[in-house]
């Protein structure tokens, strides 16, 4: 009977030490990475499906809202496994209202940031001669029906990064540090393969994934981060017809008269103007006062608690 009862009260115990092992295997910066990859991969194969919209008509406006769009794949996939891991419940309510910053405020700072960062990028290209700009044929009403397609783009590359992978990181990892700089170096990777990719390239992808990060770490705000984005590569892409991370769509509202555009400080012509030094400045000065304010504002919390 004694040595019965040994066996019975050793059993809780290794079970406890299993899933403790069992928890950290899967909170593993590697095998999230994984992980969020294949999920990905599905969700593209999933978002394929949309392409056979264009069996009815392949019109440069179509072709674009397709390319964008059929990232819903993503959204799918991503929420269908959410759901069904009870672990991953809770990061379903970061991406609805009961995140703090998750309102119409945030949306607006996002969408400003997002604007007027690219803006001055693209202005001081403009100013250095480096692109020349011709009113297109592009019309409003595709446009808007088009950002639509960029938010559902950009939102998704949200979810996927700050939203899921962020947060898992979060649960697994004590420091802060390894959730917002894991996430953004997944993130600056997934663009390795895209066209005219260089060093500054990949540096303002990680910075501007870093600048994301913040948004959610400091704010709870994954809105923020999703409108940052679809403001950033909709002004470039569609506004003003520029490579958007070095891919070139065929329907833009403005148009880059691509023959006389020049490599500088201010422009990359394989890239766009997120392989420069000038946006890797804007993004890192972003970074840093997302910082200060962050912090400065922790600590006025901290004093009145």
């Amino acid at each position: 009977m004694e040595e019965n009862k040994e066996l019975q009260t050793a059993t809780p115990v290794e079970e406890t030490g299993k899933k403790k092992f069992w928890d950290k295997f899967r909170d593993n910066l590697i095998v999230l990475y994984l992980l969020t990859l294949v999920l990905l991969f599905l969700g593209q194969l999933l978002g394929s499906l949309c392409e056979f919209v264009l069996l009815i008509g392949d019109t440069p406006a179509l072709v674009t809202f397709i390319l964008y769009f059929e990232t819903i794949g993503a959204w799918i996939i991503f929420l269908i496994y959410m759901l069904a891991i009870k672990k991953n419940r809770p990061i379903l309510q970061g991406l609805w209202t009961k995140a703090k910053g998750n309102n119409v405020k945030f949306l607006l700072i996002g969408t400003l940031i997002g604007f007027a960062s690219n803006m001055f990028c693209i202005l001081i290209a403009w100013l250095h001669k480096d692109i020349y700009l011709f009113r297109n044929n592009g019309k409003l009403l595709p446009c808007l029906l088009i950002f639509l397609a960029v938010f559902v783009q950009s939102s998704s590359e949200e979810m996927i990064c700050r939203g899921f992978l962020y947060q898992r990181l979060r649960m697994g990892y004590k420091h802060p540090a390894v959730a917002i700089i894991g996430n953004s170096l997944f993130f600056g990777c997934l663009h390795l393969l895209n066209d005219g990719v260089t060093v500054l390239s990949f540096i303002n992808i990680v910075v501007v994934g870093i600048s994301f990060s913040l948004l959610v770490y400091y704010y709870d705000s994954i809105w923020a981060a999703m409108m940052f984005h679809t403001a950033w590569n909709f002004s470039q892409s569609i506004l003003f017809g520029l490579p958007n991370s070095g891919i070139v769509v065929p329907y833009s509202f403005l148009g880059l008269d691509a023959s006389t555009a020049t490599d500088s400080f201010a422009y990359n012509v394989g890239f766009g103007i997120e392989g420069t030094l000038v946006a890797d400045a804007v993004l890192i000065l972003i970074v840093v006062l997302q910082i200060l304010i962050g912090e400065k504002q922790k600590k006025k919390l901290v004093k009145e608690a």
